[in-house]
């Protein structure tokens, strides 16, 4: 009879790297510059945010256009497509003859005390954010366990419970990196306990 094994399935997988790492480089005084002046200018995107009580700023449900606005978000989406590329590699996609491209890409500025609630990305394969502005002590990014919801009879896990059976994961993403994830990983932005603002700039990818 052979020895007893335990191994892991179903594996959720989480991309980490600097953005310039796919060898384009991006000047990060200048993204964040442009940030702001995009969040400025961006009067559509004030209102929406006011009318829906959404803290701070996002050009979420404003702007489509970034990488045609500042050449630099054309630098970004350069670099973003060749780690997405990596990504979906390494999750052994079978893409046939299409590909995963960018559907959308816009600014979040998170103000002291703000927070981006719990959510997924419908309709997209693989979402992600890259960090401009990280104040020491900000959020991190939270991740949840797909399976959570058919785990209400199980037992919470000890707090010492290594990285890959914890029910959250918290990642502290730092200035110039990028994160990705499939977009049905449920994830948010806890609140923003500094005196500055925390920038980033998100992103969906989907299939054809």
């Amino acid at each position: 009879m052979p020895m007893s094994q335990i191994k892991s399935l179903f594996v959720t997988r989480l991309y980490r790297a600097a953005l310039s790492e796919q060898g384009v480089a991006i000047d990060a005084n200048e993204l964040e510059a442009s940030c702001y002046s995009i969040a400025e200018d961006d009067e559509a995107g004030q209102d929406w945010c006011e009318e829906n009580g959404y803290p701070g700023y996002t050009s979420y449900a404003s702007l489509t256009d970034l990488p045609w606005r500042f050449p630099i978000f054309q630098d970004v989406v350069t670099a973003l497509d060749k780690h997405v590329a990596a990504f979906a590699e390494d999750l052994e996609f079978d893409l046939g003859d299409k590909e995963l491209k960018l559907e959308d890409i816009w600014i979040n500025i998170l103000p002291p005390g703000g927070v981006h609630s719990s959510h997924i990305h419908p309709h997209s394969v693989i979402s992600g954010t890259t960090y401009v502005a990280m104040p020491e002590g900000t959020s991190a990014l939270k991740l949840e366990d797909p399976r959570l919801p058919m785990m209400m009879a199980a037992p919470t896990r000890r707090k010492d419970a290594r990285e890959e059976l914890r029910s959250f994961v918290y990642v502290a993403p730092e200035v110039g990196e990028v994160l990705l994830w499939e977009s049905w990983l449920r994830h948010e932005v806890p609140m923003n306990m500094t005196d500055e603002e925390r920038i980033s700039v998100s992103f969906n990818y989907a299939w054809g």
